[in-house]
């Protein structure tokens, strides 16, 4: 499934011009990706259930702050400033101090157990010129993190599944991806699970911390694509391990806003002797429905902020001055809107109708307590051995097969787990899909009518 431009790459002559660098050689060789294989272009009639993009606009609250902002004022239709504009900054650390716990001045942020970090109690004021930091989107900010900080050499750990750009993240400047997969519970396939019963290899990751090259580790919760919501123990222990061997702790939490049944997510900024080694990561497109506005950020310490800030600025320089002034007034307005909480409602909701239409089918699936993807075991499913698979598709772990083939004979469009699972553990989740429950209660209804056409190939 090589495009025209690939083709055309390939065929030109080489020359120092057509020698791309080292650092994105990898993923340049790698062919299409998982967005580009189940992209709207490749299958333009499908029900999109992959992709986590809303099939609805921002509340109107917030879109009404755009027009404003965009159409009442010159100053939002020119740069803000590097750091992000005040008035979000302001918001924003309205927003999040209650939960992050900052250490007050002075105070000695010490755990009292080195073994299992607590709490910390209060809630001292972020400062919005050191402490928060507005990035082009959560992926902006995670870049500019690792930009910040890492050496070529460096490793960084992050549990598998994993968001997929984390790993270009890295790579692209020299550091090198250690995964340490979460363990699905040994019978997912013949009951439905809890995210919460996804567990982590502590061995595993306590050997993958003793490699002494270790300078970061990426973490995240609420869990996409699984919707685990790390637990208040877990996130001690992941706090412990990032005490004792002194890493940064890069705390990607875009869906911090949407969790369910009663799930608590508690930042990692939060514990005894984190707030020195996190950076908070966030998302308004995540928070507000509004993922093309691209605006995200990064809360922590100044030690850590202000090198994030000196790259970001030379990545992007600022970002998109109205949007931001829009999320402001969002996060301003949240708790009068009674927002947040109609908005999980309506999520979990949209939950229900996802995982009534995988009950419909008899397929098995993880229970997620946030986020708003569900993991679907398709182990069931039998690919007719003369249906045809292109090759970009053939070469693929067995997810791949499944996804397509739901694809061409269902025409609803999922998205195989293995994208975000290194080669090493593929094994561990190629019988599963990520279906997408952030879409209108209509597309669920026409998936399901339309995965009927599944039933003579599920035992």
């Amino acid at each position: 499934m090589a495009s025209a431009a690939d083709t055309a790459a390939a065929a030109a002559p080489q020359t120092r011009l057509t020698a791309v660098s080292s650092r994105i050689r990898d993923e340049y060789q790698r062919g299409p990706d998982v967005w580009s294989l189940f992209s709207p272009l490749v299958f333009p009639g499908a029900t999109n259930l992959g992709q986590g993009f809303m099939s609805w606009a921002p509340p109107p609250f917030v879109r009404d702050a755009l027009l404003s902002a965009s159409g009442e004022r010159v100053d939002t239709h020119h740069y803000s400033h590097a750091k992000g504009r005040p008035r979000l900054r302001a918001a924003l650390a309205e927003y999040l101090g209650p939960s992050v716990h900052k250490p007050a001045p002075g105070a000695k942020d010490v755990p009292s157990d080195l073994g299992a970090p607590k709490l910390r109690e209060g809630a001292e004021k972020l400062d919005i010129e050191t402490e928060v930091q507005v990035t082009a989107g959560a992926n902006g900010g995670i870049y500019a993190a690792m930009t910040a900080f890492l050496e070529p050499g460096d490793e960084v750990l992050m549990f598998e599944p994993y968001f997929d750009q984390y790993i270009c993240e890295v790579t692209y400047l020299g550091g090198k991806p250690v995964f340490v997969p979460l363990q699905p519970p040994a019978d997912a396939s013949s009951r439905i699970a809890g995210a919460d019963e996804w567990s982590v290899d502590w061995d595993a990751l306590e050997k993958a911390f003793g490699s002494g090259k270790v300078k970061a580790m990426i973490l995240n919760t609420p869990h996409n694509p699984i919707g685990k919501v790390f637990s208040r123990d877990e996130l001690s222990r992941i706090a412990a391990l990032a005490i004792k061997h002194d890493v940064l702790v890069i705390s990607d939490e875009v869906y911090d806003c949407l969790t369910y049944d009663g799930h608590e997510h508690i930042r990692i900024a939060a514990f005894e002797g984190m707030w020195e080694r996190t950076l908070t990561v966030g998302s308004a497109g995540k928070s507000f429905a509004c993922t093309g506005w691209r605006i995200g950020w990064l809360v922590g310490p100044p030690h850590l902020i202000k090198p994030a800030l000196v790259a970001h600025t030379r990545i992007v320089f600022t970002c998109n001055s109205a949007a931001s002034e829009a999320a402001a007034i969002g996060l301003e307005q949240a708790s009068s809107q009674n927002f947040f909480p109609t908005q999980i409602a309506e999520y979990a909701e949209r939950r229900a109708l996802l995982t009534g239409m995988l009950d419909n089918l008899g397929i098995k699936y993880t229970q997620p307590h946030g986020s708003y993807f569900v993991l679907a075991d398709f182990a069931r499913l039998r690919i007719p051995e003369d249906f045809e698979l292109p090759e970009e598709i053939k070469r693929r772990p067995r997810d791949f097969h499944m996804a397509w083939f739901v694809a061409k004979t269902c025409n609803v469009v999922t998205i195989p787990a293995t994208a975000f699972v290194s080669d090493e553990h593929a094994g561990l989740y190629e019988n599963y899909l990520r279906w997408s429950f952030c879409k209108g209660a209509d597309e669920i209804a026409q998936a399901t009518e339309r995965l009927e056409k599944l039933r003579p190939y599920l035992e």
